[in-house]
């Protein structure tokens, strides 16, 4: 075991260089795994790393599956991981799946390496803004200026990301910045601030609303989604009739194992206009306010009837906490945490798959304290339906509607927590856009199941079409729709990254596939033909 007073890596007076600096200032800050694909100006990082066994590097062989991991990651630990990009493009190669950490309010701390100061000037053919590309998906963005200024800037950009609701923050550190080396200690880091308090006015306040009010609906997002928030709102529901929708993507949810039969508020205007319609108060604990996910003409971009939305606790506030403030103010009484989830139907359909037989089968096999990444339309919405009775599980979602998060979610998520099995339900179009992360589960034996449902075509297109006036009829439109010329062989590709896979036809091949993939160790995938 080294010496405390003497080993570089625990001595605060030690000489370092500035890449060192950075990764022992970020695992005393907590960061404890980086997902990287780094290139020649991060190599400093890379040798750091070496040097800092706290942290553990997980290698992915594209930006977005790194990014995305790191948020999945953050959904589950709480706490930020580090993504080590390479200069601008492979920022930009990361960026889709910031946008969706960004709209999760996942702490993340992104590391990228610049040319090194002095050759900036000469617009290398790498040379790109870093800045303007980092900007738009971070809460955060800063450059360091010197060696000694590394573990200074590297304390403010994990302070940044910490701070509710929590944001990515991106640190760009020029290459030369790196490799010079200081004698000055090390900054200490801060722990992290909780969430903020609602004041007891604004309590007080909706409670007086809701009482007035013919109809209230509690629409729960962030911490309003976790076991207490979701508790407490179904006490307020039966004490005043209130209906309660969970925000249409959320973050994270848990579900199953007796907690209330959430359903998320629908996804096209239509339906979520009219779910809200009757409202007179709409109550927002942990979520914002409701908004059309596409303009479309003579529609409200508002859901919510106009002067209806009151806030209750914003995304970065104790919204459980607000939650049980409220039900006690409107006088509900506590309700027993302690009932038993009701059985499923167990008569498991066993012909030929379709999205509500997929989310029957995955809902009842589904294993205790599970993490269920969900992207795609196509056998999400019939999951959630099914999951409410389900083994308690927490749900990851697409926050941000920029798709290719849901495999590096999973991995993310399996990475934050390795004694949880973690799903992947996966459309087959969405999957293609970072299916290395296959790879990377290979590489890491994390447990996650796989599952494809392949349909062979981008479904919500071809909705979309609908709604424009639109058919998958015409020539373009079926080739710029359809996925089966040639189709996909999944087997093939998970075998490529080395991840064993199975196929199902039917429920019967579906149940036998699942129950053996979810007891082997490491990653499995099974396509589901639709």
């Amino acid at each position: 075991m080294p010496d405390p007073l003497t080993d570089e890596s625990t001595c605060p007076t030690a000489t370092r260089n500035g890449a060192q600096a950075l990764i022992e200032t970020a695992s005393a800050g907590g960061v404890e795994v980086c997902f990287a694909n780094p290139g020649t100006t991060e190599m400093p990082l890379v040798t750091a790393l070496d040097k800092v066994p706290a942290i553990r590097p997980v290698l992915g062989l594209f930006e977005g599956v790194c990014t995305g991991a790191a948020d999945g990651y953050a959904r589950i630990a709480g706490k930020p991981a580090m993504t080590l990009l390479h200069l601008g493009p492979g920022f930009a190669n990361g960026i889709a799946n910031l946008h969706n950490a960004r709209r999760a309010h996942s702490p993340v701390l992104n590391v990228v390496g610049d040319h090194a100061s002095w050759h900036l000037p000469y617009d290398a053919p790498l040379t790109s803004d870093i800045q303007s590309l980092a900007t738009p998906v971070s809460g955060w963005v800063g450059t360091v200026e010197s060696a000694a200024h590394t573990s200074r800037a590297t304390v403010e950009a994990l302070a940044a990301a910490r701070t509710p609701p929590g944001c990515g923050a991106t640190l760009i550190v020029p290459a030369d910045f790196q490799q010079e080396t200081f004698g000055e200690p090390l900054t200490a880091v801060p722990p992290p601030p909780g969430p903020g308090r609602v004041v007891p006015a604004t309590v007080d306040g909706i409670a007086e609303k809701v009482r007035r009010s013919k109809h209230t609906v509690v629409l729960l997002g962030a911490g309003g989604l976790t076991e207490r928030g979701q508790r407490a709102a179904q006490r307020i529901a039966r004490a005043t009739g209130a209906t309660l929708y969970s925000e249409t993507f959320p973050a994270a949810a848990e579900r199953g194992g007796g907690l209330p039969d959430l359903d998320r508020l629908p996804y096209f205007p239509e339906a979520a206009i009219k779910a809200l319609a009757d409202a007179e108060t709409v109550v927002l604990a942990g979520a914002l306010e409701p908004v059309a996910y596409f303009g479309y003409s003579n529609m409200p971009s508002l859901l919510a009837p106009p002067g209806t939305v009151r806030v209750l606790a914003e995304p970065g506030e104790d919204a459980a906490q607000a939650l049980e403030e409220l039900a006690t103010a409107l006088g509900a009484p506590l309700a027993s945490s302690d009932r038993r989830p009701d059985l499923p139907d167990r008569s498991l359909p066993t012909g030929r798959l379709d999205p509500a037989a997929i989310g029957r089968i995955v809902a009842t096999l589904l294993p205790d304290n599970a993490i269920v990444s969900v992207e795609g339309g196509t056998c999400g919405y019939p999951f959630f339906t099914a999951s409410a009775h389900a083994a308690r599980h927490t749900t990851l979602t697409n926050t941000g509607g920029a798709i290719g998060q849901g495999l590096p979610a999973a991995l993310g998520a399996a990475v934050a927590a390795p004694d949880r099995r973690v799903i992947a339900l996966q459309s087959d179009g969405s999957a293609q856009y970072t299916i290395q992360a296959l790879w990377t589960m290979a590489r890491e034996q994390v447990s996650v199941v796989t599952l494809i449902a392949s349909n062979r075509r981008y479904g919500i297109l071809r909705t979309e079409l609908g709604r424009h006036g639109g058919s998958a009829t015409g020539s373009a439109s079926a080739a710029l729709t359809s996925l089966d010329d040639p189709a996909l062989d999944w087997p093939a590709l998970a075998a490529g990254y080395g991840v064993p896979a199975q196929r199902a036809e039917s429920g019967i091949e579906l149940i036998d596939a699942l129950t053996r993939a979810l007891v082997e160790d490491g990653p499995q995938l099974i396509e589901m033909v639709l």
